[in-house]
């Protein structure tokens, strides 16, 4: 079995090799310098030449709310080019199975909690990160209208907020987790009395380890096909939530910082809550086994070994 992991470096993508390795399945990667995925003729030759038996959709462009706010057009058109790419040129290669990751701000900024699979495009998105949003309601649309008009098996799957091993520490870009682990870490070091976190710590918030995530999707894929499933996708996570405040408390005891937090309300909350029902993929057997303490532990653990991650 041959499986093609496009974004194999990142957050996603690492957990989903890790998993692929201890199933014992042939993994196929590709960097950015050898593999463009945003040049349409390029992935097309590439999934012809090699003939992936599986395609695994972990490449996007991602960031967290100043990102996304910042530079709207670069997520929206870029992260519509890879995905489109791999999508058509798996259809083109005649792949048997594809799988593309969504993410949970899919859905309308204010959405009845737990958030359904049927609750996509029942409101308005979330302003600050609705350029990535829209694209990626776009890859479900483009899986389900191949799954339509050709018969395809594209699964989608719509994970919950994520962290672990190899995540973006990013100053700027990364999601909310990692940088609070970042800036936290810093303050510590930095002999600082306090931390300043962004908003006024009362969004509630999913938090999944990657590995766990990873494990599921091989799980859905291995047990399912897109037309077993009556929704156009289906959530993945942990079925528990905590908020901003309860999050940087955790972090802090992970880290050993016994600093005060202070909250920067002038700066944007996001949407108030995001909880995903996962009573359908817990129906299909699979639960989250990883709690956030240790996730979190896990994940820091890795930032102090990798030097690298804290550039």
């Amino acid at each position: 079995m041959k499986i093609f992991i496009a974004g194999h470096k990142g957050l996603v993508g690492s957990a989903l090799a890790r998993e692929a390795q201890l199933n014992n399945y042939d993994i196929l990667t590709r960097d950015r310098s050898e593999l463009d995925l945003c040049k349409r003729s390029e992935v097309i030759d590439f999934m012809k030449e090699h003939q992936p038996n599986w395609v695994l959709i972990a490449a996007a462009k991602v960031g967290g709310i100043y990102a996304n706010n910042t530079y709207p057009a670069d997520f929206l058109l870029e992260n519509l080019k890879i995905q489109n790419n791999l999508i058509e040129a798996s259809y083109e290669a005649k792949i048997d199975k594809l799988l593309f990751l969504g993410s949970s701000c899919i859905f309308p900024k204010i959405t009845p909690q737990p958030m359904d699979e049927k609750a996509i495009l029942t409101g308005p998105l979330e302003k600050t990160n609705e350029a990535y949003s829209i694209a990626k309601i776009s890859g479900i649309k483009l899986c389900n209208a191949y799954n339509k008009q050709y018969g395809t098996d594209f699964l989608c799957v719509m994970p919950s907020n994520l962290y672990g091993i190899n995540d973006n520490y990013h100053p700027e870009n990364a999601h909310a987790l990692p940088m609070l682990i970042r800036r936290i870490h810093e303050a510590k070091e930095k002999g600082a009395k306090d931390v300043i976190v962004w908003g006024d710590g009362t969004p509630k918030r999913e938090f999944m380890f990657a590995d766990d995530l990873a494990e599921a999707c091989f799980h859905l894929i291995k047990c399912c096909k897109a037309s077993d499933l009556e929704d156009e996708f289906i959530n993945i996570g942990t079925g528990k939530d905590v908020t901003i405040a309860e999050l940087v408390e955790t972090i802090k005891e992970i880290v050993g910082f016994e600093g005060k937090t202070f909250y920067d309300t002038s700066k944007p909350n996001g949407t108030p809550k995001k909880l995903l029902n996962v009573a359908k993929i817990n129906s299909l057997g699979w639960k989250s086994k990883t709690s956030l303490k240790d996730g979190i532990s896990k994940t820091y653990q890795d930032f102090l070994n990798n030097k690298k991650l804290r550039m």
